[in-house]
């Protein structure tokens, strides 16, 4: 599928001192590439399968809000000159969100998951996506460990905390808008490194609404 390139949506990133103060690259003076994460998705051609740490729904949702909406800022995912993190749910994350959205315990297979993220709305799709996403920042893991109660501001407007909790091994979760589940956590660091656009693997669809 072809992505709408688009810039960059209004609303600047506003990152916590321990993110404002680092540089853009991890990589000293080196320049950063402008490989897009829409290439590192789309490179996957698997589809619908039955291994829950990629990310084809994940595609699929970008791809759908994109077919419906040229225009939509979730287009800047494929706009490799600009600078973002996203972070990224996997499989899993989505059938676990649709199981609380339903209240079942059951967890659903990944086509499955994606009709039902699909039949929530284009709009809703949308702004879930752009609240996985912080422009104007690439911010690598080695910058995400040493920013414990960093808060950051996404492309939907609103705010992510980061927490870095663990003693020997640290680790990081992220603090969205629903209080009532577990945060998801970062389970896989700096894919597409090197890059202006840099994601995180995460194992829980960040909310940014309290779901009941």
């Amino acid at each position: 599928m072809r992505f709408t390139r688009v810039a960059v949506v209004a609303t600047a990133a506003v990152v916590a001192s321990a993110l404002t103060a680092a540089p853009a690259s991890a990589h000293g003076t080196k320049p950063l590439k402008t490989k897009s994460l829409a290439a590192v998705l789309t490179a996957d051609k698997s589809g619908f399968d039955r291994n829950g740490q990629d990310y084809d729904i994940l595609t699929a949702a970008v791809q759908a809000v994109l077919k419906a909406k040229p225009a939509s800022p979730v287009g800047v995912l494929a706009d490799g000159k600009t600078a973002l993190t996203a972070f990224l749910p996997n499989d899993l994350a989505f059938e676990r969100l649709v199981a609380d959205i339903q209240h079942t315990k059951r967890l659903p297979g990944e086509k499955a998951a994606f009709t039902a993220v699909a039949g929530l709305g284009i709009n809703t799709v949308e702004s879930v996506l752009l609240y996985h996403v912080v422009p104007g920042a690439t911010i690598t893991a080695r910058t995400a460990l040493k920013s414990d109660n960093a808060m950051l501001t996404t492309a939907a407007g609103s705010k992510i905390k980061v927490d870095v909790y663990g003693h020997w091994r640290k680790r990081i979760a992220l603090i969205d808008a629903d209080r009532s589940d577990r945060n998801p956590r970062v389970i896989r660091f700096d894919i597409n490194k090197g890059n202006k656009q840099i994601a995180h693997g995460i194992d829980r669809v960040l909310r940014p609404i309290d779901l009941p």
